[in-house]
């Protein structure tokens, strides 16, 4: 059986993705500049990186996304899917450059 990308199954997964690429994001980037390695360069977050509340506020902030994105799919499902897709893009780049940062700056 096929199913189609906007049943809200699919749409779960991809958002599972999204969540678990900001995530990865915010990880990956509190050990960055915990270990002067790199820096953040998201204005409003740079003065927060370090911070107890940095990650706990990714976390918040990708699960409401998400949320906010399945409330969009229920409505418009194709201009949710395009939207959930580009973030997977762009925090696919985002993740993928902040892991190149980490070794090129260990070799």
């Amino acid at each position: 059986m096929v199913r189609s990308i906007t049943d809200p199954r699919q749409v779960r997964y991809l958002l599972s993705a999204l969540v678990a690429l900001v995530v990865a994001d915010g990880i990956i980037t509190e050990f960055l500049v915990g270990s002067g390695l790199g820096r953040e360069t998201n204005p409003f977050l740079e003065n927060i990186v370090g911070d107890s509340i940095f990650l706990p506020l990714k976390i918040f902030g990708a699960i409401l996304c998400a949320f906010i994105l399945k409330d969009i799919h229920r409505r418009l499902p194709k201009v949710a899917l395009a939207a959930i897709c580009s973030f997977i893009a762009l925090y696919s780049v985002i993740v993928l450059w902040n892991v190149g940062v980490f070794f090129v700056a260990r070799s």
